[in-house]
């Protein structure tokens, strides 16, 4: 059986869905359940043997070497952590405890664990820890996209603190001989994704009637990538790549912000035509965040030359598969659109003027 952490957060439970229905490997879900955790997202898996659910915390020391000595997992997949940076600039502490010392904890339980292996055992585990290419900073117009090389320069606290546990568990790797893997992926996009970010926000507002906020002028460029080619890109590292070693990965889709949330417009009122006026009448500028990036981009060949992993979708395909998605599960949009949620969104706002 495999560990996860954070397996009710966005990409970890689309991880933990799509590795129930593609083997008989049990999960073990370890996740605290924060505003971002939802356990409706595992809903499928109601009953089903192959997932075992905990709530608990990646800082409980006690509760982790209960779970691998309980449990003894041949692997850890390790999602669990604070993800929002406009949610870092508000609040720096939660990101510092959970993802450098929770992070710190994990690996101490897993080294204690892991030594404790017959050697079968020991040669065979793994520890893949999933990261942001948010820790290499901004890119310019013109710089080549990052790759694994690329020095690390992160410009907010959230992606500080994913640097710091990008760094901590390389060092377990080089001082204890951890058997570790390491992906930095870019904005990942698709079901279950909690609507504070760009793409669930524009979508679930447009549909409200609400202001859908661009932050500047808009021109902030990620690479797009769509999170199952992400589990499966996690999977195939898991599977094959070389310990020690880092994999980032890539949609190969690099697209400005407001360009997707044109793209997200013309598929809503193609699908859900608006009454009167069109999706994009609802677009409004708001002042820029503090430390903006500029730009991120993803070079990917190295995970496609060694491990024979590249992204199954399209930027067309993917982004139409999770509005569509969202528009058939209203249900589940309703029921994360309560209590923080729309109080973080009224905090996160409140003091931003709109653009001139």
């Amino acid at each position: 059986m495999i560990l996860v952490t954070g397996g009710a957060g966005f990409i970890g439970s689309n991880f933990v869905l799509d590795w129930v229905s593609q083997n008989d490997e049990v999960v073990i879900n370890l996740d605290k359940l924060t505003y971002a955790g939802n356990l409706s997202n595992l809903r499928s898996l109601a009953g089903n043997p192959r997932h075992v659910f905990v709530k608990g915390d990646i800082l409980d020391r006690a509760l982790l070497d209960e779970l691998l000595l309980t449990h003894r997992p041949r692997a850890i997949v390790h999602f669990a952590a604070e993800s929002h940076v406009d949610r870092s600039i508000h609040g720096p502490a939660d990101f510092i405890s959970t993802n450098v010392n929770g992070t710190f904890t994990l690996l101490e339980a897993t080294r204690a664990y892991w030594a404790g292996l017959d050697d079968d055992a020991k040669t065979a585990f793994r520890f893949l820890h999933v990261s942001t290419d948010e820790v290499f900073g901004s890119l310019g117009p013109g710089d080549p996209p990052f790759t694994e090389t690329t020095p690390y320069a992160p410009n907010s606290p959230y992606s500080a603190s994913k640097a710091a546990s990008d760094h901590l568990v390389r060092s377990y790797h080089h001082t204890y001989g951890l058997p570790t893997l390491t992906t930095n992926c870019s904005n990942n996009y698709g079901p279950y994704h909690f609507p504070e970010k760009l793409v669930p926000l524009v979508i679930a507002n447009a549909r409200a009637g609400k202001p859908l906020p661009i932050y500047g002028d808009g021109q902030q460029i990620r690479d797009w990538l769509y999170v199952g080619d992400h589990c499966a890109a996690i999977r195939r590292v898991l599977e094959s790549g070389r310990l020690g070693e880092t994999y980032n990965v890539g949609g190969w889709n690099e697209m400005a912000n407001l360009d997707v949330v044109h793209i997200l417009c013309d598929i809503l009122q193609r699908l859900d035509p608006k009454a009167d006026g069109h999706y994009r009448d609802q677009i409004t500028f708001v002042t820029d965040r503090p430390g903006h990036d500029r730009r991120y981009a993803i070079d990917a060949r190295k995970l496609e030359r060694e491990l024979g992993w590249k992204p199954a979708e399209t930027f067309e395909t993917g982004i139409e598969k999770t509005v569509r998605w969202y528009l058939d599960n209203q249900e589940w949009v309703r029921e994360v659109q309560s209590g923080e949620y729309l109080q973080w969104v009224e905090r996160n706002y409140a003091d931003r003027e709109a653009a001139k």
